[in-house]
Parts: structure tokens; sequence; C-alpha cells
């Protein structure tokens, strides 16, 4: 009896870190959305720049839906014209990020970084330390 205990937490075990190693290698890669995020491709690339990919979950589980809904943000796809002189203004995204809440917006690569056939220029600044 104790043999097949033992037996049964060595293969519960090895199924547990295979599943591991699986996620972490199959994992969602740079400039890839994970579940629950936001694409944001309305202005982004008229201005040959990578969509915005917003981590909404990871917004989410740090603020209650009312501090975004529906003072800052309207719960209609397409219905926020956000643009990057909006939130510089303090609109939008811009309400946090402004260097006192949040980072400000200076590093074009936090956000615009979805698909596409656009690379964020050297000079529009990207991050070399998160």
């Amino acid at each position: 009896m104790r043999r097949s205990i033992l037996i049964k937490a060595f293969f519960l075990t090895s199924v547990t870190a295979a599943l591991g190693l699986l996620i972490t290698v199959a994992g969602p890669r740079v400039g890839e959305a994970e579940y629950g995020d936001i694409t944001m491709n309305q202005e982004a690339e008229k201005a040959e720049m990578p969509p915005v990919v917003f981590p909404h979950w990871f917004h989410r589980i740090r603020f209650k839906c009312k501090v975004c809904h529906e003072e800052i943000f309207t719960m209609r796809a397409g219905s926020n014209h956000v643009t990057m002189i909006e939130i510089i203004k303090g609109n939008y995204c811009g309400k946090c990020h402004n260097g006192r809440v949040a980072w400000a917006p200076l590093y074009c690569d936090r956000c615009h970084s979805g698909k596409s056939q656009f690379q964020i220029p050297e000079a529009r600044g990207q991050t070399s330390t998160p």
C-alpha cells in the first residue's frame, strides 16, 4: 500500500513538472496578447506604430471596475478615441500614466507591443530595462 502511494505521488509530481515546463515553453511570447488583454489599433498603425496591447486583467486585479468605467473609458468597443495627444493631456490612460500615479508614457514599446508590420523607430524610445 505504501508503495502504491509513493508511485502515485511520483506520477503526480512528474505530470505537474511536465505541465509546468510545457506552459513555460509554450506560453505567451513578447508581443502577443494574453487572455483578457485588449488590443487597441484605431490609431496606432495609422501612425505607423504597432498596436497597443492593454493588459486588462493586470489592471483589474489591482482596481475595481468603477475606477476606469464609465468615467474614463466607455465600455463599448471602438467608442474611446484614445490617441497619444489625449493621453499626454491627461485623458484615458493618461489619468494614471502621468509620471505621478504610474509611469509616464515615455517608452513606446511598453504599450505598443502588438504584432505588426511596423517597428518602433529607435528615436521613439524603447525600454532598455523595465
